[in-house]
């Protein structure tokens, strides 16, 4: 008995312990107050951003810009004072890029036809940025890399044509993942080409592996048993690769209903990920934890649950806490346990980021809340209203501005405290 709380108490610290300072995709220290991906410049929906509004009045944060799109549910990647999101508009599916500043359109470029679904239009995978050049994916699958200050499309790539891929019913939603010189895609191709690996600057696959369904998740990196890895949380597995040549470290079986394993994994500590899915409703979370066995690495249950059941959400982490909506529930959940310390509902199946200890919720009708990141209780400091329709995209932060985008419009606010004090 003695042993068996001697390893949770150790877990407990080593959950407490996530460090404040994040690593990025490339391994190195991340300081960055910009958004250039899918959920942040670590992939893990935490701002690095400081000096923020510590509460808000009941109007809301200052509107810098609004600006009405075509529809689609690509969120704002941000880099160097451009933004880069994705749109449909008449029978046609874009790449854009708009002043950060102003919201002025600065170029678009035709990437596909049209995607039409009953969940709601247009595409769904969030573009990444690197010094040059932004990388997107249609909702049918092409890939674009287009030069970030003309809008040139440098190279492309059809999955379906080129590698034999089956797009997900509910359209091509995995955003692409930049590591090194590689650009990172879930393909879904057959033939080994699941998985595959271009050279981000000229487009030539580097490696290809897998043929599984590609779900509907996006890739991220971790560090973990001495190698770093590529984790995807694809239709039926959870698979774990090299990112130097696509070799398998390890793979965990999780079974959805039509594939629908949709949020993005999250890395806790040193050891430590957690996933979630909606369908079927039994299986809702599990913290794997990542060891050495030998020369083989496994990925082992810590515990698994259905405390958390997440939809198209993601989750995100503060201090061995968890922090995402169950289904239409916003909940905290212990890391090292699953047991469930606070809910509250109001957000729908609310997406939502990290910035100074503080969550940004979405709701999927437009509500957006302040609430504390703490584990005693939900604690609020503000909600307002600003956006109508389907509200899927989780915000995006950087240089004290809010990004938030509905189905067919985006909002900028400024969320800075320039009062001189830290508002309370």
């Amino acid at each position: 008995m003695l042993q068996f709380y001697r390893k949770y108490f150790a877990i407990f610290i080593l959950l407490l312990s996530s460090p404040v300072l994040v690593f990025s995709q490339e391994g190195g220290l991340q300081n960055d107050l910009e958004w250039p991906q899918w959920r942040g410049p670590n992939r893990d929906g935490i701002s690095m951003d400081s000096g923020l509004l510590k509460s808000w009045p009941p109007s809301g944060p200052q509107v810098l810009w609004r600006k009405v799109i075509g529809e689609g549910f690509s969120s704002i990647s941000i880099r160097e004072g451009r933004t880069y999101t994705m749109f449909s508009e008449g029978g046609d599916e874009f790449a854009a890029s708009y002043d950060a500043e102003s919201g002025e359109e600065i170029w678009r470029v035709r990437v596909d036809a049209k995607f039409v679904n009953s969940w709601g239009n247009g595409p769904r995978a969030t573009p990444s940025v690197d010094e040059t050049r932004v990388y997107f994916a249609s909702s049918r699958g092409k890939i674009f890399a287009i030069d970030i200050r003309s809008g040139e499309i440098a190279w492309q790539h059809d999955l379906v044509r080129d590698s034999g891929s089956l797009a997900p019913d509910l359209g091509y939603s995995n955003s692409p993942l930049l590591i090194g010189d590689l650009l990172i895609i879930t393909a879904g191709g057959r033939s080994g080409k699941g998985i595959l690996a271009f050279q981000k600057d000229t487009g030539v696959i580097q490696w290809s592996r897998e043929t599984s369904h590609p779900g509907y998740s996006s890739p991220i990196v971790i560090d973990a048993a001495g190698e770093r890895q590529i984790i995807f949380f694809a239709g039926a597995e959870i698979l774990s690769l090299s990112p130097e040549n696509g070799d398998m470290f390890w793979r965990y079986e999780w079974g959805s209903q039509w594939n629908e394993n949709v949020a993005t994994p999250v890395f806790i500590a040193e050891k430590y990920l957690f996933f979630s899915s909606a369908h079927p409703q039994d299986k809702g979370s599990v913290v794997l934890s990542i060891e050495r066995n030998g020369a083989a690495i496994e990925a082992k249950p810590l515990w698994k649950t259905n405390v958390m059941q997440n939809h198209f959400s993601s989750v995100v982490l503060k201090d061995g806490y968890l922090y995402g909506t169950d289904r239409s529930i916003l909940k905290c959940v212990d890391a090292a346990t699953g047991e469930e310390k606070w809910r509250q509902r109001g957000y729908g199946e609310g997406t939502l980021v990290l910035a100074e200890d503080q969550l940004i919720v979405m709701g999927t009708s437009g509500q957006v809340g302040l609430v504390d990141a703490t584990p005693e209780r939900y604690n609020e400091k503000g909600r307002f209203k600003i956006l109508s329709g389907k509200c899927y995209a989780p915000p995006s932060i950087a240089n004290g501005k809010l990004f938030l985008r509905s189905h067919k419009e985006i909002a900028c606010l400024d969320i800075r405290d320039s009062s001189g004090v830290m508002n309370q």
